[in-house]
Formats: structure tokens, C-alpha cells, sequence
């Protein structure tokens, strides 16, 4: 078998390119496992930004054990290669029970999450097999109007005791994700206390929602939440929790970093492309990468200067719009492009504003090391 051959360094990959720094990737999973342990919070990373075996291991710390998947494809995919206690953190509906059935065989924990009774009778007509019992979280909404039974909502009770008493459901705890966390520190300046405060909130929300269950004589073994805002930036209460689950902070990007997760030294991905094209009576010009690349997220909502993505060491260039395969870009001020800084073919690289949809269009990312190419991850993809 022929040995790969990668390009020298980063200014030599073929463009667009998804570029991931290998040294603040591994500070970033560090960090958050430390995060964890000193607020004795187990952590259950998500696969969902980076979906590969090699971000696993760095998120797991090379145990393959504890993971969040948001694709029946992720959970596939990740139990083939040795990963174990895989939470399907998706509402589980009849059309996709055989399909975790099969991956149940190959686990020794295979998690499912449910918010409605017509789902979980589903599985109770539908066992794993193998005399075993489908292990259940009920997924709760504290706030982001994502699916999940509204935490204040009294179905919580009926929908838990449910799981309880069906023979082949074991009922695990509480599953929620922390959307508001994303819109909290918009027009805060202190963002990190603002995030400190919705942290309080998230967690005291969840904590009630297990409180009322233990009333009414229902044990939650596992109750967290996860959003990569609330995670990295805790108040002391979220060790009331049992579990984090994050994800995105394995790369961060550009909007973590404005909405006060990080900084911009931790943003750990980045994408490279190269000028193809002067348009100087619209002072503009085009790069090759559009919505394939990076896609649209944060075109329309970016800050007013420097638009959806951060250019790195060009902080006078913005990112105006795109086409399928063409990025436009101009200056944040409306001043004249200095067309002789970015000759044809030259290379430029930003931070994305989503790193979880960008990287979700690159079937390979380029790792490296300060600038020096040292190997490549292939994310698996679909659903």
C-alpha cells in the first residue's frame, strides 16, 4: 500500500481546504475534560462538529467511551470503530427503531432520546433484543424552543413514569440543550458573566425538572445539559449537574468567539482559499469558496465590520455574499481594495462563523502544526 502524500504545508493544499490546528485543538479538549473534573461533571462530548475517530479519541481522551451523535450515520460509524455508550441525542421516531437496532448489537450502551409517548410505545412493540431493554433519556427544553417537553410542563411527570413502567425501556434521566445560551450575550459587554448567568439558569431549570421527578418517586441516574457557551464559560452551580455534553468547542470558531466562549487564539479550524478574480468597478474580489465551502450561516447576522468570517492578519477584508462555488469579498469600510496585496491565485484563510457546517463540507481536513501539514481526518458524512 502506497504511503499518502501530503502537502508540505498549509500554503501548499488544494483550495477551498479545511485546516485544523492540532495543538489548540487537543488545548481545547484538555481544557474542557478539566473544566469537568474540577466541577466533578462527567463529560459527554458531541461528534457533531468534526465527526471523525481522531477527534473522538482527543475528546474522549483515547477511552472511546461516552459520546454524543447527532445522525444515525455518526452512531454507526463511531460504533464501528470501538467507540462505546453512544447517546443518540436526535427524537427517536418508529421509522428509525431497526436501524438502532442494529447498531445496538454491536454496543454495549446504545442511548435513545424521546419527547413524545407515540415514540416511546414504538420502542416498548420493538425491543434491541438479546432479552435487553432500549436505554431512554427524556429530552427536555429549557429554553431555545428546540424539541423536548418544556421544563415547567407537567407531561414531564406522565412521560417519565411511562418510560419507568414499560418492560423494555430502562429510563436513564434528562436530556437538554442549552440553545438560549447562543442569543444571551447579544448586547451584553460583560459576555462572560452573561454566560454565567444563563449557566445559572440552564441549571437550575434541570435541576428542577429532576427534583420534580424524584418526588413523584422517579430516579434520574444522568441529568446535564450541553451548549459549547455554557460549558466554557460555567458558574459554579452547573455541579449540580451529573453531565456536560459539548461539542463545538473542539474547534470553536468565529462566532464563539464573539459571543464569549473563547478566544481568538483557541479558534482551532480554519479555511484556506485562493483569489480568483479582480472585479475592480465593484471593488470586489473572489475567492474559491461559496456556500460549499463555508456556508451561509452568519452572512445575514455577522458583526457589521468584518461580516461572516474573521480574515486572518486582513482584518480590512469582509466577506459580502457568495454563490455555490465563489466567495465575494470586499473592504468592512467601503474603501478601495488594494488589488496588489491580493494578486491572483494568492492565499487567504478565515475563521468560519460555524465550524460544526463548514466542516460538514469538507470530505478531509488538513491537520497541522504551526504551519507544516502532518495528516489528514476524513469526517464521515449523511445521515
Amino acid at each position: 500500500m502506497e504511503t499518502e502524500v501530503l502537502p508540505e504545508t498549509i500554503y501548499d493544499v488544494p483550495t477551498p481546504a479545511f485546516l485544523v490546528d492540532l495543538e489548540r485543538t487537543k488545548k481545547n479538549c484538555s481544557r474542557m475534560r478539566e473544566r469537568c473534573w474540577k466541577l466533578g461533571v462527567e463529560l459527554r462530548p458531541h461528534q457533531k462538529t468534526h465527526k471523525t475517530v481522531e477527534g473522538g479519541d482527543l475528546q474522549t481522551d483515547g477511552t472511546r467511551r461516552k459520546i454524543v451523535v447527532s445522525t444515525l450515520e455518526e452512531a454507526d460509524f463511531f460504533s464501528k470503530n470501538g467507540f462505546d455508550d453512544i447517546l443518540y441525542a436526535y427524537p427517536i421516531t418508529a421509522s428509525k427503531i431497526q436501524k438502532c437496532k442494529e447498531i445496538s448489537a454491536k454496543c454495549e450502551q446504545f442511548h435513545l432520546m424521546y419527547d413524545n409517548l407515540e415514540s416511546l410505545k414504538a420502542l416498548q412493540n420493538s425491543p434491541p433484543g438479546n432479552g435487553r431493554a432500549w436505554s431512554v433519556f427524556l429530552e427536555v427544553d429549557i429554553g431555545g424552543d428546540r424539541t423536548g417537553i418544556p421544563w415547567d410542563d407537567d407531561r414531564i411527570i406522565s412521560f417519565a413514569r411511562e418510560a419507568v413502567n414499560l418492560s423494555n425501556i430502562d429510563f436513564q434521566g434528562l436530556y437538554s440543550h442549552d440553545g438560549n445560551s447562543y442569543s444571551c450575550t447579544q448586547g451584553k459587554n460583560n459576555k462572560q458573566g452573561a454566560l454565567e448567568e444563563w449557566g445559572q439558569t440552564a441549571s437550575s431549570r434541570i435541576v428542577e425538572t429532576q427534583r420534580r421527578l424524584k418526588e413523584h418517586g422517579i430516579e434520574c441516574r444522568t441529568f446535564g445539559v450541553g451548549s459549547t457557551p455554557t460549558c466554557s464559560v460555567p458558574d459554579g452551580s452547573l455541579s449540580s449537574l451529573t453531565e456536560f455534553h459539548p461539542g463545538n468547542y473542539i474547534f470553536y470558531d468565529y462566532m464563539q468567539y464573539l459571543i464569549g466562549s473563547c478566544e481568538e487564539s483557541d479558534i482551532a479550524c480554519r479555511v484556506a482559499t485562493r483569489v480568483v478574480c479582480h472585479k475592480e468597478e465593484q471593488n470586489r474580489m473572489y475567492i474559491d469558496c461559496g456556500f460549499l465551502g463555508v456556508s451561509h450561516d452568519g452572512l445575514y447576522n455577522g458583526p457589521e465590520q468584518s461580516g461572516m468570517a474573521k480574515f486572518i492578519g486582513h482584518d480590512e477584508l469582509k466577506f459580502i455574499g457568495m454563490t455555490q462555488e465563489l466567495g465575494f469579498v470586499s473592504t468592512n469600510d467601503g474603501s478601495k481594495l488594494d488589488y496588489q496585496k491580493y494578486p491572483l491565485d494568492s492565499m487567504l484563510f478565515f475563521y468560519p462563523w460555524h465550524s460544526c457546517a463548514t466542516a460538514a463540507n469538507h470530505s478531509v481536513y488538513y491537520i497541522h502544526s504551526g504551519d507544516k501539514i502532518v495528516g489528514k481526518w476524513r469526517p464521515t458524512r449523511g445521515w
